[in-house]
């Protein structure tokens, strides 16, 4: 184990950042330290911004806790390499808003990443091919209806919102919001329609003006076993779906 107070540090960030309960005795015996050396590296943390909760005692330990702001973070190889893919799906995703958020992000952690990281990040993107919907039907969403479904499906509390559905005039609908789901491109919500006494799928990108209706819920069991399960019952196919509105349109 290097005797480097900074790279010590960084390894004990990093098994903090897990945020489990870390005994100090086990961080001395993983890093072959004293506990008095593991009191030193946590301070040296607080002193860059990371607020890390202790507890006292022969069971004590450290915990990394959320802090008023986002200090540096510390990824291993297969973390950072993730964190790059899942900020390029995010730049292409159909969520209006987020963007350019993203792009940025990505340049900032790619222009971080070592060589042979990029070279595997460059592995995967060649890799990787991306269906994009080029048949004309758009999807994309704004993300703060997408962020208030789903603290409305966290908290399970009802929502009301207006619905433009493929067929019909638009409709106000009061609902108990189970799941999101993404797929083929479309973002999809579960939930059971209280005028209507059944199960419903919306497509997000038909939704507008969200609100929540102040009342709590008991979540009920999604038939199937699943939102997945669900889903795909009530969808037959979801490329399906994307052609009749290709035909719908061309007509």
């Amino acid at each position: 184990m290097s005797r480097d107070p900074t790279e010590r540090a960084l390894r004990l960030l990093s098994l903090l950042q897990t945020h489990r309960l870390w005994p100090a005795a086990e961080l001395a015996e993983r890093f072959d330290v004293d506990r008095r050396t593991i009191r030193r590296d946590i301070d040296r943390l607080r002193t860059l911004g990371y607020r890390v909760d202790a507890t006292t005692g022969t069971s004590g330990g450290y915990r990394l806790a959320a802090g008023a702001h986002l200090p540096p973070l510390v990824f291993d190889d297969d973390e950072a390499v993730a964190l790059v893919v899942g900020l390029r799906a995010a730049a292409g995703a159909a969520i209006t808003g987020i963007e350019d958020a993203s792009l940025q992000a990505l340049a900032k952690v790619e222009q971080a990443l070592p060589d042979r990281l990029r070279r595997r990040v460059s592995a995967l993107n060649q890799s990787i091919v991306s269906l994009q919907r080029a048949n004309g039907v758009d999807g994309s969403i704004d993300a703060e209806t997408l962020s208030s479904l789903a603290s409305a499906c966290r908290s399970h509390e009802e929502v009301r919102f207006d619905y433009r559905p493929r067929d019909g005039p638009d409709s106000c609908r009061l609902v108990e919001p189970h799941q999101l789901l993404s797929a083929a491109h479309l973002w999809y919500l579960i939930a059971w329609d209280l005028r209507r006494t059944d199960w419903r799928t919306f497509r997000l990108d038909r939704i507008s003006d969200v609100n929540l209706a102040g009342r709590h819920f008991t979540p009920r069991a999604i038939p199937g076993g699943d939102a997945a399960t669900y889903l795909t019952s009530s969808v037959a196919s979801i490329t399906e779906e994307a052609d009749i509105e290709i035909i719908r349109s061309e007509r």
